[in-house]
């Protein structure tokens, strides 16, 4: 095999290397976590390290090697803060501790909570921060520069450049990201990295090609479930009132669901305690010295009430203590805690019933053998990209190369299948240890960028179904053809519905076999049509003007007076 720490040479054939490389040490298939070795010219860039053993790091270095020139890495670059990418931070540190560490400033400041077990200050500052959106040179002719990226405060996009005589190459490590704006932090912004022209971009695939929901609809749907559990009717079978408990990881999800609570005018107001609990409240605890760093409404939300710990306004945000554990669930409430804490504590035999929530995609262990009363259901509350965001972000930066990285195999080999990516991207998915080379040709054609996706919501109303799009779809040429009548075609193909707009040929066509002119219900022997206009406000048409052959549902024959 290749020596993973050099990745310099072909041993085997003697023949020169590409410019760039990745050997990817873990590629968080389950929860093993995210390390990239990525090379450049020269350089030799450590992406992540979510190693819980650093071992493969360190493989036949000695510990007085160690402590000289030889490293792993020249540089190592950390997305965020999450376990998964972070964990082995502090490790890789202490083996190798003239090793330089960047990140964000909020994710610099959030990595201890990655090693509870140890005291704070006995945790070195051993990351340094990177300002965002400035390019920094950090070794000779290589240049990092940070974009944030959603998925979490502190959270960023990673671009690395390297400069030589006859060409610059670029690669970008997304890491975990998120288009859309969550509650306490922004989504990533496509229109700041447009126009890059990216040699290699390195992306995950948590969620392969499913699609979510609107990010207001998944937050509606869990605080119905919420709302429903707490509050039950005299019609239910089940007369008591739940309590919930919703486990989730220490950072990010934690605190975006104590906002969805303290917010949603499900809970507003309501005389309701809000319990957190273990990591969780640390969590809360390091977000409230970022508040700076979060986005503007939620420093305005911060200067008229507490952000998070409140026991004046309802629903009353409170930190679980030892003392609460008694009573906790006598009355419905929700607990908010730590996706590894142990439930049975919680669930008392002489409290509930419980029900307990998980968060999709995330594998929370919950043993009902050892709970008393409780039920176990899930939600969708996404923290990352789904598939259509994920091909959005690809072909707004249109890479010779897509790596996919971090998600199951089966969702990885989901988007690697993709035609749409397979017929104009070098597309890559590798397992750990298998090194992807990544040759640059010079005369790369780069793929014409492909439609937009508009999105938009869907709303019932009894018998009436509408559909709402943004405005912007207006401004493509072919959208004057297709609103030509103001009717449209819907049919299905597979699991996708067809829209498609109605021309006026095309309903006059429908009538070709009718007798006469005068036979015909059209715009020419209609009650509103006066000057080639149509005058009936309760039809599509309303103001246009129509052809004599043209047809709508409003339609009204004239009436033999009026005729």
């Amino acid at each position: 095999m290749r020596d993973d720490l050099s990745l310099s040479s072909h041993p085997d054939t003697g023949e020169a290397p590409s410019e760039l490389e990745c050997f990817p040490y873990s590629v968080q298939h389950q929860d093993e976590g995210l390390c990239l070795l990525v090379r450049m010219g020269p350089h030799r860039i450590l992406l992540d390290c979510g190693l819980a053993d650093i071992s493969l790091l360190t493989g036949e270095l000695t510990k007085s090697t160690a402590r000289g020139s030889e490293l792993p890495a020249d540089v190592v670059l950390v997305s965020h803060a999450h376990p998964d990418h972070a964990r082995g931070l502090l490790g890789l540190n202490q083996a190798f501790p003239h090793l330089p560490i960047y990140a964000s400033e909020v994710t610099s400041k959030l990595l201890p909570l990655n090693w509870p077990e140890q005291e704070p200050e006995g945790i070195p500052a051993f990351c340094q921060a990177l300002p965002l959106r400035s390019p920094i040179e950090i070794q000779e002719n290589l240049v990092v520069e940070l974009f944030p990226a959603g998925h979490m405060p502190g959270a960023v996009a990673i671009l690395l450049t390297y400069h030589t005589q006859h060409r610059d190459y670029k690669l970008l490590y997304t890491g975990d990201f998120f288009l859309s704006n969550s509650r306490l932090v922004d989504g990533l912004r496509l229109e700041e990295l447009r126009g890059l022209d990216l040699d290699v971009l390195l992306i995950e695939g948590s969620y392969g090609t499913s699609r979510h929901p609107h990010r207001r609809n998944q937050e509606n749907q869990l605080a119905e479930r919420i709302h429903r559990a707490i509050t039950a009717s005299a019609s239910e079978a089940i007369a008591d009132h739940y309590s919930v408990i919703l486990p989730t990881p220490a950072l990010g999800l934690g605190q975006e669901l104590l906002m969805l609570l303290r917010s949603h005018h499900h809970f507003t107001g309501r005389d309701l305690d809000i319990w957190v609990d273990g990591a969780v409240a640390a969590g809360c605890d390091a977000y409230l010295e970022l508040l700076s760093h979060l986005p503007a409404s939620v420093q305005n939300f911060a200067r008229h009430q507490p952000l998070f710990w409140d026991e004046r306004v309802r629903p009353r945000v409170r930190r679980l203590k030892a003392e609460n554990l008694a009573t906790l669930g006598s009355s419905p409430c929700i607990l908010l805690t730590d996706s590894t804490a142990d439930l049975a504590k919680y669930c008392q035999p002489n409290t509930g019933p419980w029900l307990i929530l998980l968060p999709e995609k995330i594998d929370i262990k919950v043993n009902q053998e050892y709970l008393a009363k409780t039920t176990v259901e899930s939600y969708l509350m996404a923290q990352h990209s789904d598939g259509p965001g994920t091909t959005q972000l690809i072909h707004n930066l249109r890479p010779q190369h897509v790596v996919f990285v971090h998600g199951s195999p089966a969702y990885l080999a989901d988007l690697t299948s993709l035609e749409e990516l397979q017929n104009r991207y070098h597309v890559h998915s590798p397992a750990a240890g298998i090194l992807v080379e990544l040759p640059i040709g010079e005369t790369f054609l780069q793929p014409a960028a492909p439609e937009t996706n508009y999105e938009g919501e869907l709303t019932e109303l009894g018998t009436v179904i509408t559909i709402t799009l943004p405005d912007a779809i207006t401004a493509d040429q072919r959208w004057r053809q297709f609103a030509d009548t103001g009717l449209i075609e819907a049919r299905w193909q597979g699991e996708e519905l067809v829209l498609r707009g109605l021309s006026q040929r095309e309903l006059l066509n429908q009538n070709k076999d009718r007798c006469t002119w005068s036979e015909l219900e059209c715009c020419g022997t209609c009650r509103y049509q006066r000057g080639q206009r149509c005058w009936n406000a309760a039809a599509p048409l309303y103001n246009f003007k129509v052809t004599l052959e043209g047809y709508c549902p409003a339609f009204e024959r004239l009436s033999n007076h009026e005729s």
